[in-house]
């Protein structure tokens, strides 16, 4: 499926593009995009391109980081920070915020702003709430700034598990039974915001899965066998997020198809299939980035259920306006149907991630696929597109 093309794209005085990327950020999920940021520094072409690394801490400062991807893996089961990787501790980067000026300036309390040059495309690998939901995407669209990945409204999508299902079901797309319990339904009655799950989980059965509405990486989701666990489950999911999205268990298999955005439109990856994990009740955080549970690629699939499950994927990301890049998951269910559960339109690059896994074995190796996302968003028209 690979083919091969020049890297090198026009730039403003004829030099090489300059890329920054950008990760961290305050979701839940900030250091999954350290760990991801690093994979992505360590592909990225330096001959082709300039990188500028920014991280966005904790606490929400842009700060200026060390090029070092090394320093940006999981060592044992301690997590990396923005923080540690910080060049000051109070230092700050500032974007441009008018189209005709991409000039990033860093700034130290007490010292003159340093110009750092312009920037050309960003390559935002943050994942969650305030970096993956259309947050920062409708930022640069403000600065006019190309940036890899979908746009505002394909973020704010493909984060919102409600709204998610709904564009999908509206696009004929299958889907799962399920029930939102929003922020107001928990001020107004909580008692009755309650009893909801309990009925839904009475009428399509336990265990069922209570989710926090707006996050990933499987933070804060609860697999519920009866009543004995439901609030304690509620208050874990509600720990992430005030809305909360409440699924039934589907029975069959795990599947995974990555999208790409090539010259003449998105393309299906082979797929993959995660199998339930030894140690865990589910595909949970630790199975997937401390234990390494492994994936099967390609999943052991007849033809007809790949060639199914490709175009439901490219449907998806049809459907919900991406662009670049989606990492769709489904339940192939045990009567031979499939059913979608989500996407994800920055699904993460860290060496054991799924989605350059896929895209390796349909011929396109991740030195590859990052560069293909860097050149298709430098294609991309900014503004309305």
């Amino acid at each position: 499926m690979s083919s091969q093309s020049s890297s090198q794209n026009p730039s403003p005085a004829g030099r090489r593009p300059r890329v920054a990327v950008v990760f961290g950020g305050r979701s839940s999920e900030h250091a999954i995009s350290v760990v991801t940021a690093g994979a992505v520094l360590r592909a990225i072409d330096r001959t082709a391109y300039d990188v500028l690394p920014i991280g966005i801490t904790a606490d929400g400062r842009w700060a200026l980081t060390a090029d070092d991807p090394e320093r940006m893996a999981i060592t044992g089961r301690a997590l990396p920070s923005v923080e540690q990787l910080a060049e000051s501790d109070t230092g700050s980067v500032l974007l441009p915020f008018e189209p005709a000026n991409r000039e990033v300036v860093y700034t130290e309390p007490g010292s003159v702003p340093k110009v750092l040059g312009e920037v050309d495309v960003v390559f935002p690998v943050l994942h969650g709430p305030y970096g993956e939901d259309g947050t920062l995407q409708g930022l640069l669209d403000l600065a006019g700034v190309p940036y890899v990945g979908s746009g505002v409204l394909a973020s704010a999508v493909g984060m919102d598990k409600e709204y998610m299902k709904r564009v999908f079901t509206s696009f004929g797309l299958p889907v799962g039974p399920y029930t939102v319990i929003r922020p107001r339904e928990w001020e107004r009655d909580e008692t009755a915001a309650r009893k909801k799950i309990v009925d839904f989980a009475a009428d399509h059965g336990w265990p069922v899965f209570v989710k926090p509405a707006r996050a990933g990486s499987s933070f804060g989701i609860t697999k519920v066998e009866d009543l004995a666990g439901l609030d304690e489950a509620i208050a874990e999911a509600r720990r992430h997020d005030p809305k909360i999205i409440v699924e039934s268990l589907l029975r069959g298999r795990e599947i995974e198809c990555g999208v790409l955005e090539f010259e003449d439109g998105p393309r299906a990856s082979v797929p993959a299939e995660i199998p339930p994990p030894a140690a865990h009740d589910f595909y949970d955080f630790e199975a997937k980035y401390i234990d390494s549970a492994e994936g099967v690629v390609p999943a052991p699939l007849t033809d007809e259920q790949t060639r199914r499950v490709q175009e439901l994927a490219v449907r998806a990301f049809e459907a919900a306006s991406c662009e670049g890049l989606v990492r769709a998951d489904f339940f192939l269910l045990d009567n031979g149907e499939f059913v979608i559960n989500e996407i994800n339109t920055m699904p993460g690059f860290t060496p054991i991630s799924m989605y350059p896994r896929m895209w390796e074995a349909s011929g396109v190796g991740y030195s590859e696929l990052v560069d293909r996302l860097i050149r298709a968003a430098l294609r991309r028209p900014t503004g309305l597109r």
